[in-house]
């Protein structure tokens, strides 16, 4: 079976390492993002996905197997489609690869496409599953992989696996884990799938929900928020764009933080400045030996672990409170 695979970011990676080592699989290509501008040279980079395709085609040339093209369209148009054609896939693998499929592109994959995604559909169908389920603080996600359909993620699910979560997952970590799982569940289903045996269960559409694109603005802290909200923001816009805040006209990045729990008592070994709870959101009310860096939130205190000033070097509490001796008794957000 001919399998083109599509895929982008690096959760995406795992999965196309098994397509290229699955018996009874052709690798016939892969489908990735054009370049793009990263780090601070702003040169353009090649995606993930495409260089991991790289490496592969390095390792096929070595055990001389035939090579397959990396095609970086900036759209799915005729020529896009005219590049896969002669390809000849049988199918489409698809992973974060961030276009929509259209039904011409379709037509070119006798035996159709898959999607893996990071959720159990159809809860939080969309582009950000992941940051969502921490967002919300799920005590459950997992992985679903379905049929490619026209509408947004909404075709049949062919397998799906949960996974608990502890309440301490970012994006990053979870991503991690999930594209493991998934490059693990992939061969079973195209085992199925070349069998002929794969059967299709159809989602509840009343029970589908959605996510939106996370951008750069979702990670200013509204500290009017609870701090259970901020803490799961943090987690969830972690790796990026990772929470910020505003001290002293200064940008500062928030980057480990917990839930408060030593109670109502105020700061341990700082300075207690006003009852918590009654102090103005964004207030640093002190330090907690233990915890860190106390700020009051809409809903009780949150305890800042770790920070970063923009382009200065990222500091534990401890570190970070040697070289801010204002920061105490400050508003952050101002």
């Amino acid at each position: 079976m001919r399998v083109m695979f599509a895929g982008s970011p690096a959760i995406a990676v795992p999965s196309l390492e098994t397509l290229s080592r699955e018996e009874g699989i052709e690798l016939s290509g892969v489908l990735t993002s054009p370049d793009s501008p990263k780090g601070r040279s702003g040169r353009p980079q090649p995606s993930e996905t495409a260089q991991a395709a790289a490496a592969i085609l390095k390792q096929f040339e070595t055990r001389g197997k035939p090579p397959f093209p990396v095609l970086k369209p900036s759209k799915l148009d005729s020529c896009a489609r005219e590049q896969v054609k002669a390809i000849k896939p049988d199918l489409l693998v698809s992973f974060a690869y961030g276009r929509f499929f259209g039904p011409k592109f379709m037509e070119l994959f006798p035996l159709g496409g898959i999607n893996i995604h990071p959720s159990l559909l159809p809860k939080y169908r969309g582009p950000a599953p992941i940051q969502a389920a921490i967002l919300n603080r799920d005590k459950v996600t997992g992985i679903s992989i379905q049929k490619l359909s026209q509408e947004m993620d909404g075709g049949d699910i062919l397998e799906s696996e949960q996974l608990k979560l502890t309440g301490e997952e970012t994006t990053g970590s979870l991503g991690g884990i999930i594209a493991e799982k998934a490059a693990q569940m992939l061969p079973g289903v195209l085992k199925k799938i070349a069998a002929g045996t794969v059967r299709g269960v159809p989602q509840d559409a009343d029970k589908a929900s959605y996510c939106s694109l996370i951008v750069a603005d979702d990670a200013i802290i509204d500290w009017k928020m609870s701090a259970s909200e901020i803490e799961a923001r943090v987690r969830a816009l972690d790796p990026w764009p990772l929470c910020r805040t505003i001290h002293n006209g200064r940008e500062l990045l928030i980057l480990k933080t917990s839930v408060y729990k030593g109670g109502s008592g105020g700061a341990k070994g700082g300075q207690r400045l006003e009852k918590p709870g009654l102090a103005k959101p964004g207030l640093v009310l002190g330090i907690d030996k233990q915890d860190g860096i106390l700020v009051q939130t809409g809903e009780g205190i949150l305890a800042v672990e770790k920070l970063q000033y923009q382009a200065k070097k990222a500091l534990f509490w401890r570190d970070f409170m040697n070289g801010a001796r204002d920061f105490t008794g400050s508003i952050l957000g101002n």
